[in-house]
């Protein structure tokens, strides 16, 4: 490999887990160790910071060098266009080795005692092609829906937080929130789950892959995997893993994330093609 250069050309985005500000510290210091630990094994323009570009402009960038990713657009539309580095194992409730699941969150004052309960309510989505928030709940809704509806109405709320927050404020009945994104507020924003329970969980499926670009080579590959797992052991990173929950990194295959979209294929064979119809 080539020598260390300063010239940050490189693009690194770690922008999915980015809130509250305890976690998004915590991933800038993980990045500190990742960075350091290229640039003596010797890896050319390796950047000083993460990129503030917005997530999903940066997973198809040709000089990508690492970024993380959502389960479906990974398996739906980044398949074949990027190369899967890594899967990050977490320790919080509804995670299950490298799969995760999401909660159904509801108000705590709500009369509902299980999803059959909120045909006709009004559901938050974060965005149409999450996994958590509208892949996992698309499969959980599709055989409860009626010819092709379940809910009275949606809003598209653009993040898993203000999903939340619009459940807390009445502007939505449910949301279903990523497990992990739900154990970072539990932790550091407990005050945004005032009044919010939750209902029942979704399937499973592969978690937020670490991805790269296409042309990356077999040896960068093999190095964005070895200094991941020494930032999994490093006891110098404990602090840091405590905050983000971190375990390992899990190896997967493409082929590992096909799951989920045989559940969106499902969803559309029964007539359910959109989560929150």
């Amino acid at each position: 490999m080539s020598q260390t250069s300063n010239v940050a050309s490189r693009v690194a985005s770690l922008a999915m887990y980015a809130n509250p500000a305890p976690v998004a510290a915590a991933t800038a210091k993980l990045w500190d160790y990742l960075r350091d630990k290229l640039r003596a094994e010797g890896l050319a323009e390796v950047p000083q910071a993460l990129s503030t570009l917005p997530y999903d402009e940066a997973w198809l960038r040709p000089e990508l060098l690492l970024a993380q990713t959502c389960g479906f657009p990974f398996v739906s539309r980044l398949r074949g266009k990027v190369r899967l580095v890594a899967t990050p194992v977490y320790r919080y409730p509804g995670c299950d080795g490298p799969d995760m699941r999401s909660f159904l969150i509801v108000r705590s004052d709500s009369a509902a005692t299980a999803l059959i309960d909120l045909r006709g309510a009004r559901a938050a989505v974060n965005q149409p092609d999450s996994n958590s928030g509208a892949n996992l709940f698309r499969a959980m809704i599709a055989p409860l829906a009626i010819d092709g509806r379940f809910f009275g109405a949606f809003i598209e709320t653009g993040s898993h937080v203000a999903s939340i927050d619009a459940v807390r404020e009445g502007a939505a009945d449910i949301a279903s929130i990523d497990c992990i994104t739900y154990a970072n507020i539990l932790r550091f924003d407990p005050r945004r789950l005032s009044g919010i329970r939750v209902l029942g969980e979704t399937v499973k499926g592969p978690g937020l892959p670490l991805i790269t670009r296409l042309s990356a080579s077999d040896e960068e590959i093999a190095l964005l995997r070895r200094v991941l797992d020494a930032a999994a052991t490093d006891a110098a990173l404990e602090g840091v893993r405590d905050h983000l929950g971190l375990v390992r990194f899990a190896r997967l295959q493409d082929a590992d994330y096909e799951p989920l979209a045989a559940l969106a294929d499902g969803a559309r064979a029964l007539g359910y093609p959109v989560a929150g119809a």
